[in-house]
């Protein structure tokens, strides 16, 4: 998966469905906006910076992470 082909963009509004693996997840249902787009070094894998509803800012892994596009 190469980020021109991971299906979302920058500006795109997402939902968090389920965050694994991190000790402060964000919760099921938050909204927040794609900031940026990069691969990661694991082939397959894209990470997504995220502006969370909440005031966070936390990356999700994808296909790690599930999200939805609104």
């Amino acid at each position: 998966m190469d980020t021109e082909n991971c299906g979302y963009a920058v500006e795109d509004r997402i939902v968090m469905i389920s965050m694994k693996n991190d000790p402060d997840p964000i919760r099921p249902g938050t909204k927040g906006t794609v900031s940026r787009i990069s691969s990661t070094c694991t082939p397959g894998e894209v990470q997504l910076g995220v502006k969370w509803d909440n005031g966070r800012t936390l990356a999700v892994l994808l296909p790690v992470d599930l999200i939805e596009k609104l």
